[in-house]
């Protein structure tokens, strides 16, 4: 058997989709170009994004062209910048692990639907060769844990020349990934600790996006530009925003932040890469998927990249267009426009077409002459203890001096985000009356710099007295500026409201002479804190403000920090990097049974087809084979797959859709005490090209001793008629 990946040229078709509409193709596919026998894979691909292509963003099939032309004769102006661009697999445990992000401990994970992915840029000055590196990754968040991995195997490979000054790591905030990456304790409780395989997944993956960034640094020009994304976030927490004051009320007449902000990457006249910042939280996939999945960002990434550009990420040869959608103040910006909890199924088209807005809406801007990047290239980051910060007067809103405290979970966080997904139930947004009691009356009693911090929250937990006796959360957490050209990235290591955003974006604006649109909130960039919220949201104890871990002015600090970072930037002047967090790598707990063995089902072997396909389908149709499998977690099969659909052409059988692509999914089950039922579905794509095909599953099977072996298996072929 043999099958390839072809990278093959871009195409382009689609429409809008409107609100709860399915989208109607009104803009011809243009003629393709003659391809050699190794297009079969990219013509399934076009089929399935027929429907959903560049049409709403306004971009015709011969402006796509046009940019896919290359430069025109028209000479360029020499670049400013070196610009390098990487894609890495960044996928852990797939089975039997819990999902990080709605703190359910009964969503254990039981197979893919797609794969996460860290895409990587590397910023250069051509005249200082000063340089930021951004990662953006398909994760529910980044822990200090993976930030100091990546950190020294970047230093092990480049020496100093990315530092935690320059390298800023940010996650989409999927709810959907596997977890068990934190050192800390709290975020392993639904993961039985801490797991090695998808802490080490993470960290090849943003090392490797970071490398394959570096190497392909060529002469770029940046483009930054705004336009206004509608219909396609709320705010889940409407009580809190009105407490606001109208100076930042005003700025949000909707209560929503539609701001969608692109930095465009152009090579020889034509457009090799794009960063889109949008807040919108990565909960469109249910707490009741079980499903690893990039949530509504990774679709729009993997969209743009695959179905429209054309790229396969499993070819040898770099991406021709490298995308990332990625967060900034999404902490109470929910998806789910009904301000209700998803289902599932329905929960993958709520994904597909949130994915779908933010991509259209970024395309979109790619016609748009926007500001032509110039200028330099900086960054500056401190850590800070944020149990222990002293803020000025200038921050606090009252003209008085203050103090953050030691962490503490408020009840309401227990509550959990009831708009996107419950926690634990007894818990509730807003007033707690046990929990206020207590707090009231013997917490506070207690310790009144704790009353002076955390009121009016009711603790929970007082998880700061607990990480006294061992790590359950991070104290001394990073804060960080990125300058590139004219645009300014906050880092922010957590969930920042909008108006708690909009404090910081017009802190640091005022500071360097910025336009406030230009300055945004990176959010869950390189450490992890929970939430930040304004003083006056903390006040009503919605679940972001009991979130709001070291209390009521936590922003003011975080205000401080990020005047202090402009304040250095602006006039060229270093800093200490503060009390960098601990590396408590050798305090870990693993509680998680490893696999023992396995076993085909009886009357068996490994890769006989338990449920066969039927001899014909038709676009649209779902195809279903079911095979004896192994445990997914002995290998994970990162920068790989764990399943092929082919079709058989010219002799051959070539590979059209893997394990990362939307059309499919990979569930696994145990069967019995060993043994694996692995399920694989193919919805074929509208517009896919009739012919014979087949399902190939990958794997590999523990023996009682020894490294687990390949198995494979295929299953009978069936027809697909147009």
């Amino acid at each position: 058997m043999s099958s390839t990946h072809p990278h093959t040229p871009p195409s382009a078709a689609g429409t809008p989709e409107e609100d709860g509409q399915a989208p109607a193709a009104t803009t011809a596919t243009p003629a393709s170009p003659a391809r050699g026998p190794n297009s079969s894979r990219r013509n399934v691909l076009r089929a399935g994004a027929a429907l959903t292509g560049l049409g709403l963003a306004g971009i015709t099939p011969s402006a796509q062209a046009a940019r896919a032309a290359g430069p025109t004769s028209a000479a360029a102006p020499a670049a400013g910048y070196l610009v390098g661009r990487g894609v890495s697999d960044a996928t852990g445990e797939i089975a039997e692990v819990g999902m990080m992000g709605y703190g359910r401990i009964d969503q254990q994970a039981q197979g893919l639907h797609t794969r996460l992915r860290a895409r990587g840029f590397v910023f250069a000055d051509r005249e200082t060769d000063e340089r930021v590196l951004l990662v953006v990754v398909d994760s529910a968040m980044i822990f200090e844990s993976v930030h100091q991995a990546v950190l020294k195997r970047l230093g092990e490979k480049y020496g100093d020349l990315y530092t935690h000054r320059n390298v800023m790591i940010a996650a989409t905030h999927t709810h959907c990934g596997p977890g068990g990456s934190s050192h800390h304790l709290l975020y392993n409780l639904t993961t039985f600790g801490f797991h090695k395989k998808t802490f080490e997944a993470m960290a090849d993956g943003i090392t490797e996006a970071a490398t394959r960034a570096h190497e392909d640094l060529a002469p770029s020009e940046l483009t930054l530009t705004h336009a206004e994304l509608k219909n396609t976030n709320a705010n889940r927490s409407r009580e809190a925003f009105e407490r606001n004051p109208a100076e930042l009320r005003s700025h949000f007449p909707d209560a929503v932040d539609k701001q969608s902000t692109l930095l465009r990457i152009e090579r020889d006249g034509r457009a090799a890469g794009a960063v889109n910042w949008f807040p919108v939280h990565g909960t469109s996939m249910s707490g009741d998927n079980k499903l690893i999945s990039a949530d509504n960002k990774g679709y729009a990434a993997y969209h743009w990249e695959r179905e429209v550009e054309g790229g396969d990420y499993l070819a040898d040869e770099p991406p021709g267009f490298v995308s990332a959608f990625a967060q900034t103040n999404s902490g109470d910006m929910s998806p789910n426009l009904d301000l209700k909890p998803p289902t599932t199924p329905a929960d993958f088209d709520s994904t597909r077409k949130s994915g779908l807005r933010q991509y259209e809406a970024a395309a979109g801007q790619l016609d748009q002459r926007g500001t032509k990047m110039s200028g330099g290239v900086d960054s500056r980051l401190v850590y800070i203890d944020l149990s222990d910060v002293t803020v000025d007067a200038k921050y606090t809103g009252d003209g008085k001096q203050h103090k953050t405290s030691k962490p503490a979970i408020g009840a309401s966080m227990a509550a959990g985000s009831l708009e996107d997904g419950p926690a634990f139930p007894g818990f509730d947004e807003g007033e707690n009356p046990l929990w206020d009691k207590i707090s009231d009356s013997v917490i506070y009693e207690a310790s009144p710099e704790l009353r002076e911090a955390q009121a009016p929250k009711g603790i929970f937990v007082p998880i700061g007295e607990m990480n006294a006796i061992y790590p359950w959360v991070q104290e001394q957490v990073p804060v960080q500026l990125l300058r590139i050209g004219q645009l300014y990235l906050v880092g922010v290591p957590g969930e920042v409201t909008v108006c708690a955003g909009l404090r910081l974006r017009r802190t640091v604006a005022e500071t360097v002479g910025a336009d406030v649109r230009d300055v945004l909130v990176a959010g869950y960039a390189n450490s992890y804190f929970h939430y930040l919220t304004t003083p006056d949201e903390y006040d009503s104890q919605q679940y972001e403000g009991g979130s709001t871990l070291f209390g009521r002015w936590q922003l003011p600090a975080i205000q401080q920090t990020a005047d202090r970072l402009a304040r250095a930037m602006r006039d060229g002047e270093s800093l200490p990097i503060g009390p960098v967090a601990p590396d408590i790598s050798d305090k870990t707990i693993s509680l998680q049974p490893g696999i023992v063995l396995d076993a085909p089902p009886i009357s068996h072997e490994f890769g006989d087809v338990l449920t066969a396909p039927r001899a014909n389908y038709r676009p649209g149709e779902r195809v279903t084979v079911v095979f004896a499998g192994a445990h997914p977690g002995n290998v994970l099969h990162r920068n790989g797959t764990y399943l092929r659909i082919e079709q058989h052409k010219d002799g051959e059988w070539r590979t059209v859709a893997d394990d990362g692509d939307w059309s499919t999914t990979f569930h696994w089950e145990r069967y019995g005490v060993a043994a694996s039922k692995v399920t694989v579905t193919w919805d074929i794509p509208d517009g896919t090209a009739s012919g014979d095909y087949r399902i190939t599953y990958e794997g590999e099977a523990k023996p009682v001793a020894g490294a687990p072996k390949a198995i494979s298996g295929n299953s009978s072929g069936f027809t697909v008629s147009g």
